[in-house]
């Protein structure tokens, strides 16, 4: 089978989730539930993983996106932008149960794309003295001065993707190409979960090189399939 070669990314899902460990630090790409991976989302539910500092874009809903794995209390830390679409976590961060970390969207992507860069961080103006109650350093450029922002990354990415390719090359569908990219590519460790695994992808529809890619799970929503059954 032509499909089944060495350089073919695809795995397992009871073998990528072995990548989830207690304590780790987790990016997951969506927003507001859109764009987000709830095959590997419902697999790191089942798997209890617990302690986790998860960077994502917004605490989903309590039972859309994760959100689920919020609610269920296997997060310690949350950096994000938002929590309004999920009272559940609101309470546990009044209750002391979940530390939430703020971060203004645009200044949120920046960081994110800055840990894919490579980049140590971002030169932001937001007009407050502190980010987040914390001191960054202060930088002159252009008659003008910045706060410096470190930039953002993870363990372990889990993303979303219409489609891909055994080298892990994607290609999102609509909103669902939001923060996924950008997580991808500032994760030690990225798990897609695609919708459709295709022999190839042309060229001018990868939004995303394999590179960033280091497993893939075949599924549609939340049900897992070996695309070839």
């Amino acid at each position: 089978m032509s499909t089944e070669s060495s350089h073919s990314k695809l795995k397992p899902l009871d073998e990528v989730v072995e990548k989830f460990s207690d304590s780790c630090t987790l990016m997951c790409g969506g927003f507001g539930g859109v764009g987000s991976p709830p095959l590997l989302i419902d697999a790191l539910k089942r798997r209890g993983t617990r302690n986790i500092s998860l960077i994502c874009n917004d605490a989903g809903f309590p039972d859309v996106g994760i959100g689920l794995v919020i609610c269920a209390g296997q997060i310690k830390k949350l950096t994000a932008t938002h929590i309004g679409s999920n009272p559940v976590a609101g309470r546990m961060m009044s209750s002391g149960e979940l530390e939430v970390d703020f971060i203004p969207q645009g200044t949120f992507a920046e960081q994110v794309r800055a840990g894919g860069c490579g980049l140590g961080g971002v030169l932001v103006d937001d007009g407050l003295e502190k980010i987040n109650g914390r001191e960054y350093p202060m930088i002159e450029s252009c008659g003008k001065f910045y706060r410096a922002a470190p930039a953002l990354r993870a363990e372990v990415g889990i993303i979303y993707a219409k489609r891909a390719d055994h080298f892990g090359n994607l290609f999102f569908e609509a909103a669902g190409r939001n923060t996924n990219p950008l997580m991808a590519m500032a994760s030690d460790f990225t798990i897609v979960q695609a919708e459709e695994i295709v022999e190839s992808i042309p060229p001018h529809e990868v939004m995303l090189p394999g590179i960033f890619v280091d497993a893939l799970v075949c599924g549609r929503g939340g049900e897992w399939s070996w695309p070839w059954e």
